[in-house]
């Protein structure tokens, strides 16, 4: 188990396609964490705060994301990571039954688990609450805005184009074990480092949605931002969460981390707080 996994298991996505889930599990878990990675990952990065959880008695399953560990990352719609997210929640239904589930997300992670908590009609008992890491609504990095509508004709054209790559591995986290073992991963191709046209595309349209909608959220929610995020841009993130019902969000930021706050040098705090708000909404 190259991430330290206590098993592996696949689902199979709508399509047919089979996706690949990383699991660390204690021998009777109180609960489980249905984590979902950002941009150019894979679901191995969240080795760190499994085995933390696991250390608590709570599991953690994190499934690698269409597209993913590759060179450049591809996708045809954003609708496809939010379909094959559903079906991995089938997947943790039929594989942990009588426990309770809280969704696990990291930056494009977050965004995704956004859109399925709005737009999912009536979620599953299970699922107690959703914990985001420096949710990715809008991009730190700015684009020029006229050439948006380039892009979005270019995804068209040529989806598989590659968009340059201005993320430097380097601000990721300050932890450089951690950055050591990412450059490794791009090195052996399981962790991309570009992206194509129609990612990029598709995940400025799902930003987009985001603020005129986020109002109608109705879940407890626990978020951390990071102070030094040099990938999703914090400032506009408060903005959007802002706007949901105080009574239903706890907010923190972390101000001097990097863009990645499950692997930063202070994680043992951030997950210490998850455990703690977990822990009050169990039966």
């Amino acid at each position: 188990m190259k991430f330290l996994e206590t098993r592996l298991d696949t689902f199979d996505a709508q399509d047919g396609l089979t996706m690949d889930v990383h699991v660390w599990e204690p021998e009777t878990p109180r609960a489980l964490f249905l984590a979902v990675h950002g941009g150019l990952a894979h679901g191995g990065d969240f080795v760190t705060p499994a085995l933390y959880f696991k250390q608590k008695g709570l599991a953690t399953a994190a499934y690698d994301l269409r597209g993913h560990k590759q060179d450049k990352v591809c996708i045809d719609s954003f609708e496809q990571l939010v379909n094959d997210t559903r079906c991995f929640l089938d997947w943790a239904q039929n594989q942990y039954p009588d426990i309770p589930i809280f969704y696990l997300g990291h930056s494009i992670g977050s965004l995704i688990g956004t859109h399925i908590g709005l737009r999912t009609k009536e979620l599953p008992s299970q699922v107690k609450g959703f914990i985001f890491s420096s949710p990715y609504y809008e991009n730190a990095i700015k684009v020029n805005p006229f050439v948006v509508p380039m892009m979005k004709l270019l995804s068209n054209i040529l989806p598989n184009l590659s968009v340059p790559n201005l993320i430097d591995p380097d601000k990721l986290t300050h932890d450089k074990e951690i950055t050591r073992r990412h450059k490794m991963d791009e090195e052996e191709g399981i962790r991309a480092s570009k992206v194509s046209m129609r990612f990029g595309s598709e995940i400025m349209k799902a930003q987009d949605w985001v603020p005129s909608n986020i109002s109608n959220w109705s879940h407890p929610l626990w978020v951390v931002l990071a102070g030094e995020d040099e990938i999703a841009d914090t400032q506009a993130s408060q903005r959007v969460l802002q706007k949901i019902n105080p009574n239903l969000i706890t907010c923190t930021t972390r101000d001097s981390n990097f863009h990645e706050n499950f692997n930063e040098i202070d994680r043992d705090e951030i997950f210490t707080r998850i455990c703690d708000w977990v822990i009050s909404k169990l039966p």
